[in-house]
């Protein structure tokens, strides 16, 4: 079952031109174009800080993307990030939207052990707690990285006091996914859900249908399609991500990458602000917490 019932009702266009009457979640993934998981063999992370830093900046031009539509979203925002931009967590909450993390130091949860994956989002989320100070509730592993091989993640989870996950694509994807995983929101652990991005199911088999460089690549219409096809046919709210730096396409290049890597990140980015503005326009929008965590006494998901 969902977690909410504002994921009823899907139908055509309203009376406001949006196109169908569910709610689905937006969320973003707070992180640098330096910090980005396929740039990994290129960056050293001893030269981060020696960066330019332009997701302070990209985060303020969303807020104000995300406040002209009246749209409240979800930021999975690194500890590395907070630590050093402490006045973006708190702008993200003074501006009514859910501070969630997404681990400190961008590190695949499945490359850490468990002590060093507990290390990790524990911290995260205690410094985010401290400088947002609101309850953080969700967490995002960088590139999605919990799957077969790494299942105790989400003992870990609920042990540091998560109460959902949103870490599982249930896709075949060369750097990451767990096709046979459900493809709905559902209890893991006792009281943790993994909320898994939305995927298209066609002849047996799922599809991207929610963001990141599917979302670039592909004519809009064909992600507006899939998302209301999900509204539609499956009656539930679909989970839409994507990162600041992909509104940047003045973001510094990264020489000497392999080809692949190059045009997965840097293909239509100089479009990607403006397609985001009409995703907003088209669909309603809500954070993640309030679609997809039962209130207080209410029955939870099953497992």
């Amino acid at each position: 079952m969902s977690g909410t019932n504002d994921t009823n009702g899907a139908g055509a266009a309203t009376s406001t031109g949006r196109i169908t009457r569910v709610r689905n979640a937006m969320s973003i993934d707070v992180e640098d174009y330096f910090q980005v998981s396929a740039f990994a063999p290129y960056i050293d992370r001893g030269d981060w800080d020696r960066r330019e830093c332009r997701v302070q900046r990209n985060v303020s031009r969303i807020l104000d993307l995300l406040d002209a539509r009246g749209v409240k979203a979800t930021f999975f925002t690194l500890g590395w990030i907070a630590q050093r931009y402490p006045q973006l967590v708190k702008d993200i909450v003074a501006r009514g939207h859910e501070l969630a993390s997404h681990g400190f130091g961008h590190e695949r949860a499945s490359d850490l052990t468990p002590d060093a994956f507990r290390k990790d989002i524990l911290d995260a989320k205690l410094l985010l707690e401290d400088l947002g100070g609101v309850e953080v509730k969700g967490y995002r592993a960088p590139s999605f990285s919990i799957g077969e091989g790494n299942l105790w993640a989400f003992d870990v989870l609920a042990e540091c006091g998560y109460r959902y996950s949103s870490s599982v694509y249930p896709i075949q994807h060369d750097h990451y996914g767990m096709p046979d995983s459900p493809r709905f929101a559902h209890e893991v652990r006792p009281g943790l859900i993994e909320v898994p991005v939305t995927t298209l199911r066609f002849r047996g088999k799922n599809y991207p249908s929610s963001g990141g460089g599917w979302f670039r690549l592909l004519p809009y219409g064909v992600t507006r399609w899939m998302i209301e096809r999900f509204n539609r046919i499956e009656g539930r709210s679909a989970v839409f991500y994507f990162h600041p730096w992909e509104i940047d396409p003045e973001q510094p290049r990264i020489p000497g990458i392999d080809a692949k890597t190059r045009f997965r990140h840097y293909v239509n980015i100089g479009r990607t602000e403006a397609r985001i503005a009409q995703l907003l326009a088209d669909f309603e929008w809500a954070r993640m917490d309030e679609l997809f965590l039962p209130p207080a006494g209410a029955e939870r998901l099953a497992a």
